[in-house]
Formats: C-alpha cells, structure tokens, sequence
C-alpha cells in the first residue's frame, strides 16, 4: 500500500501537476524528463487517473518556463539561493541543481508532511514547513553573500486578490534587487474552472484575478516579461514534442491560452 496524501482543498490541486509530470516521464518524447514524479505518483496511494485533460501537459509546459526562468539566474549566480514558495511535491531541485545552488523549498504543514516522506534535507536543500504568507520565512533563506530567486508556481492564483498584493508588496520590500517569476490567470480563465476536466474532481477553484501583470508594478515590482504555454523560451521551445509546437501554435489566441501567464519580475533597488 502507497503513502496516502492528506491535503487540504487547495493543497491537493499540487497532486494534478504531480500526475502531469509523470505521465509526461512515460512518454517515449518527454519535455522534463522528470522520473522522479513517476516514482512519487507510483509511491502515494491515490487515484490519479481520475485527472484528464489539457490541464496535465499545461502544468508540464509551465514548469518547462518556470525551470528555464531558474535556469537563467543560476548561469548569471551559480551560487545564488532559489526559493520555492509552495513547493507542493515539485521535483525542481532535482531536475536543476548545478551542485552549487542553496535551494529552499517551502510549504504549509500537510504538504510538507508528505514531502518530507519522499525528500531529505542536504547541506544545500532545505524544506521549510510554513505560508508564503508568514514573513517567518524571510530571514530563514536570506544570505548577503548570495544572490537570490523566488518563485511561486501555482500557489498565488488561489487565493484573494487583497491578500497576493499584500504578499507580493511584503516580499518585494523584504528582497530588493530579487527575481520573481510567478503566474496570473485573467478573468475569463477563471470563469471557465467549472468546465476544466481536472477542477471538476476537486472542491478547490482559483480566486485571483489578473487580466494584465503589469498592474503588479505599483506593488515594488518590475515586470521583465511575460510569456503564455504557446510562447516559451525559444530554446525551451525548441526542445518541446511536435505535439505541443504545433498544437500551441494553433491555438495561441484563444483565451485559455491567452488569458494564463508566466510573469518574471525584478523587485525594486529599494
């Protein structure tokens, strides 16, 4: 018998990127290449194939954008600090570790109870139990020697909208000069929760609403760029299946394309 997950309502939505991840190791053209994923869905005892839907590769592709996001900042800092704000069951560090990053990863207590299961702290790994929200966790990863990255995949969308600008205002004071990548979902990506396959198996739905990140940068926040599932990286690009190259680009102007975004900002100098 697996490792049976006790999440709460939102915190069981990071098991849909979970099963994305592994079902994307298993095909014969992988965009992560993640086997560890498939390792943990086969580890935990829960009923994954209930999750179908463009919603499973759409969590592979972001986390391709969110890795080459970090991939960015460790050939600029190789020895920098990437922080992982609700990390969920994210197998990043294994995917991306130069064998010098100090990496963090945070999340509230069920969830990291059942991280913990699968994952061991190192010299360079550490897992915080504790909310974005919590500023506890500020002092925790800050380092003046080192250079530091946040991010926050999937995690923000879920809550207010009063309580993310309030968050991201709090951590663009806290680390001034830092990378922040992060997602935002427009309103008509909302409305249409009820209809997605996988939020139909799960009482949890996203609440905050951000047609245009830009209007973040009043919040201590710079905008550097914004990209959608249909325009990665170009290298990341490049190295994605026929399937989503040419699918994406069929469908990159129609609004559950258009409507969710992969934002990268630098906090103000301060």
């Amino acid at each position: 018998m697996g490792e049976q997950p006790h999440l709460g309502e939102v915190q069981e939505t990071l098991l849909i990127p979970l099963y994305g991840r592994a079902r994307d190791a298993r095909r014969r053209a992988s965009v992560l290449q993640d086997a560890r994923a498939a390792e943990l869905v086969d580890a935990i005892d829960y009923d994954f194939t209930r999750f179908r839907g463009p919603s499973l590769g759409g969590s592979v592709l972001r986390a391709a954008i969110f890795d080459e996001y970090v991939r960015d900042f460790l050939r600029e800092h190789p020895d920098g600090t990437v922080v992982d704000l609700g990390c969920g069951l994210s197998t990043r560090f294994d995917r991306l570790d130069n064998g010098r990053v100090r990496w963090f990863d945070l999340d509230v207590a069920d969830t990291m109870a059942l991280r913990r299961t699968f994952f061991q702290e190192t010299d360079r790994y550490t897992m915080i139990t504790g909310s974005l929200f919590d500023p506890s966790w500020h002092a925790e990863v800050t380092d003046g020697a080192r250079a530091v990255f946040l991010l926050s995949e999937a995690v923000l969308l879920y809550f207010p909208d009063t309580e993310v600008r309030a968050v991201l205002r709090e951590i663009a004071e806290a680390f001034p000069g830092t990378g922040l990548a992060l997602d935002t979902g427009g309103r008509l990506m909302m409305r249409s929760q009820d209809r997605n396959p996988v939020f139909k198996q799960l009482p949890a739905r996203m609440r905050w609403i951000c047609d245009d990140p830009s209007t973040l940068e009043g919040l201590g926040l710079r905008l550097r760029e914004t990209r959608t599932l249909a325009t990665p990286q170009p290298g990341v690009a490049h190295g994605w299946p026929a399937r989503y190259r040419y699918g994406l680009r069929l469908l990159r102007w129609t609004p559950p394309v258009t409507t969710y975004k992969l934002n990268l900002f630098t906090t103000s100098d301060g």
